[in-house]
């Protein structure tokens, strides 16, 4: 019996959720836990770190386990991708009062994480454990990545500096982006943009004409985006049928971060986010923004993003692994690390828990999909890796 034989799947999911490993702090101490995972079982296992805008540590892994004798010319495996950051809990009413100790009820299990996506990573752990490494005809990579929650930092850090990322890419594997999907075959999603526009005033007393409301100069802004807004609702050419919804969920709002009404604001920020798709990036609109904010001389800045993702559903590596689930495959509204690995062909996001349940004040995992998530990941290993299903 191997690692994973030996250790219940809730009980190594349990030993994940208990690093509180959200963006805001580091992610070094579960990806060094992990990591004893996957040299246990066999795995060498590079990693890369860097520090965050806010000068915090943080670590991407790739661990890779090649056959027996090498990796034959010609079979090109395949590479799980995972995130260990979480996103942070401001409020949570799951059964136990923590957040970070897993709790199970209602055949469920309670934690952050324990969804998006802690629950995936271990159910790709065990299935990396039932196949051996004498079986395997192919590698097997599993990757880790920091700051997936907040732009997709590691990620693109590690597609930059990865020596063993490049052999990924050289190899072409079946990459799987292992995101709650329900165990359902993800063959695209959006990505994301964003700005912001600010306009500075002068605080005063709210009695007085010294001060510059700063909210006056926004007010053009907030009219222009909300038209947008709409436009993005109505215009067909901004539109792709493909996705639901079909347009580019265009979403606004502003703060002044004024704290009495008796003190004029100095400075209103305005801001918006939307939802790009692989044909639509709504460029032309956030330009026509950019101009807006130009002429009134206000200050524009463009937020790290997203790539949307679009892999042809009937690809090889789409209608095989759909073939092996048993369900087409779907497109999706979220985006996810998937957008940063462009380079690779045969990408598809494919994962055990509901996206309902991620990011919630009371995120679960059905024991049911955990369970099930590692039996299909172990399918998968066996048909990719084994060439035996």
């Amino acid at each position: 019996m191997g690692l994973m034989s030996n250790i219940c799947l809730t009980d190594a999911l349990a030993d994940l959720i208990r690093f509180p490993s959200v963006s805001a702090t580091s992610n070094v101490d579960v990806s060094n836990h992990v990591r004893g995972y996957l040299e246990e079982l066999g795995f060498v296992v590079e990693t890369t770190e860097y520090l965050d805008s806010a000068g915090i540590r943080k670590m991407n892994l790739v661990a890779c386990r090649d056959p027996i004798g090498g990796n034959p010319r010609g079979n090109s495996g395949l590479a799980y991708f995972c995130h260990t950051d979480v996103v942070p809990v401001t409020q949570w009413n799951g059964p136990s009062d923590d957040a970070f100790v897993a709790t199970i009820a209602n055949e469920r299990l309670y934690g952050r994480g324990s969804c998006d996506m802690k629950g995936s990573l271990v159910a790709m752990l065990a299935a990396a454990d039932r196949v051996t490494r004498a079986e395997q005809t192919s590698p097997l990579w599993i990757v880790c990545t920091a700051d997936e929650e907040v732009g997709f930092e590691g990620a693109a850090h590690l597609v930059n500096h990865s020596a063993a990322y490049r052999e990924i890419v050289d190899a072409q594997p079946l990459a799987i982006i292992g995101e709650p999907t329900g165990l359902r075959v993800v063959h695209a999603h959006k990505g994301i943009a964003g700005f912001s526009v600010t306009s500075h005033g002068k605080a005063a007393h709210s009695s007085t004409d010294a001060g510059v409301n700063a909210n006056i100069a926004i007010v053009p802004i907030l009219e222009l985006l909300r038209d947008i807004g709409d436009e993005t609702r109505s215009d067909e050419s901004l539109m792709d049928h493909r996705f639901d919804p079909p347009h580019l969920s265009w979403n606004f709002g502003v703060s002044d971060g004024c704290t009495a009404v008796n003190i004029t604001p100095e400075r209103s920020v305005a801001w918006c986010c939307l939802r790009t798709m692989p044909t639509i990036d709504g460029e032309g609109l956030i330009a026509r923004v950019a101009e807006a904010a130009k002429l009134r001389g206000l200050e524009f800045k463009r937020f790290k993003g997203g790539n949307p993702v679009w892999i042809q559903p009937d690809s090889h590596c789409i209608t095989d692994l759909c073939k092996l689930v048993g369900s087409p495959s779907n497109t999706v509204c979220y985006g996810t690390d998937a957008g940063e690995f462009y380079e690779l062909e045969q990408r598809v996001i494919f994962g055990p828990g509901d996206i309902a349940q991620a990011h919630t004040t009371n995120e679960w995992i059905s024991l049911d999909q955990l369970s099930r998530g590692a039996d299909i990941y172990t399918d998968v290993v066996r048909r990719w890796c084994t060439m035996k299903l």
